[in-house]
C-alpha cells in the first residue's frame, strides 16, 4: 500500500477521518496520506489550499505521517475524488460518513457509497463516532459462494501486509447446522489455502438476524475493523438493503471497508 487519498470538507465528520488516517498510517513510513479536497467556485484554490496545509501541520504535529495536500475544482465531488484516485493510483480511500451509523448512512445514499460504488479502490468508511485502535482483528466477511473467483485476495492481503492483524473470517446463514455441507467445506478450504499465510479463523453462525450476528461477534472477537466484498447477492449486500429498518448499532463506532470483487 502506497497512497491514501483522505477527502476532507473541514465538517468534523471529515476532520474525525482524517484523524483516524493520520493514526492508521503513522509510522507506516511507504505509505503517502493525500488530504484532497474538491472546490466549486472560481477562485477558492489558495484559501482551500491554506486550510488543508493547516491541517496538514496539525495532523503531522501530532503523528508521523508522510503526507501531502491536494485541491481541485470539480462541480461533482465524487467524479473529482474518482479522477484523483485514479490520477494518484490510490491504493485505498478513507472516508468520513454522517449519520447514526455507517450503514445507515449507505442505506440513505451518500457521497461515500457513490464512492465505494464507482469501484477504483478499497473505500474505508469511518462513522463519526470511531475513534482508532490498533488494527489487532479484522472481519472478513463472505457468502462462501464461488469464493475462488469473488474475493479480492491482492488489496486484502496489501492490506493485511500492513498491519498484521489476525484475520477472521464470518459467515452467517440460517441454514447453517451442526456441520457444513460439502459445498461450504470446500469454500472454506479455498480461503483457507488463498490466505494460508495470515492463518485465518473460521466462523460460522446459523442467525436470521445478521445485525444480530455481526454485533455478538465484533463483541466477543473485539474487532477493530470489518471488510466487507461487494457483490451481487452479497453478504454486504443484505448490510445495504434499503428495506432493513434497523441498524447496526455497533457500526456506530466500527470502520468498515469496503472492497469489490
Amino acid at each position: 500500500m502506497n497512497t491514501v487519498i483522505v477527502p476532507v470538507d473541514f465538517s468534523e465528520t471529515s476532520l474525525n477521518a482524517a484523524r483516524y488516517a493520520a493514526q492508521l498510517l503513522a509510522g507506516h513510513y511507504g505509505v503517502t496520506m493525500i488530504l484532497y479536497h474538491s472546490y466549486s467556485k472560481p477562485g477558492e484554490l489558495q484559501s482551500v489550499t491554506q486550510d488543508l496545509e493547516k491541517l496538514k501541520a496539525g495532523l503531522m504535529n501530532d503523528h508521523i505521517v508522510k503526507m501531502e495536500v491536494l485541491a481541485h475544482e470539480e462541480s461533482d465531488f465524487v467524479d473529482g475524488l474518482e479522477k484523483a484516485a485514479r490520477h494518484r493510483r490510490a491504493d485505498l480511500v478513507i472516508m468520513g460518513i454522517t449519520g447514526k451509523s455507517a450503514i445507515a448512512q449507505v442505506i440513505f445514499g451518500s457521497n461515500t457509497l457513490k464512492m465505494a460504488e464507482r469501484n477504483v479502490c478499497p473505500v474505508l468508511i469511518v462513522p463519526p463516532s470511531a475513534t482508532y485502535s490498533p488494527i489487532k482483528n479484522v472481519m472478513l466477511t463472505s457468502d462462501f459462494k464461488n469464493t475462488l473467483n469473488t474475493t479480492p485476495s491482492v488489496p486484502i492481503k496489501d492490506f493485511l501486509d500492513v498491519f498484521k492483524p489476525q484475520l477472521h473470517v464470518v459467515n452467517v446463514d440460517n441454514e447453517h447446522y451442526i456441520s457444513l455441507t460439502e459445498n461450504y467445506e470446500a469454500e472454506k478450504q479455498q480461503l483457507k489455502q488463498m490466505f494460508a499465510e495470515y492463518n485465518p479463523e473460521f466462523y460460522f453462525m446459523r442467525l436470521f438476524d445478521v445485525d444480530e450476528a455481526i454485533n455478538l461477534f465484533a463483541e466477543s472477537r473485539n474487532i477493530d475493523l470489518i471488510i466487507a466484498i461487494q457483490k451481487n447477492r452479497s453478504f454486504i449486500g443484505k448490510l445495504l438493503n434499503g428495506s432493513r429498518t434497523k441498524t447496526l448499532t455497533y457500526h456506530s463506532k466500527m470502520p468498515i471497508m469496503i472492497m469489490h470483487e
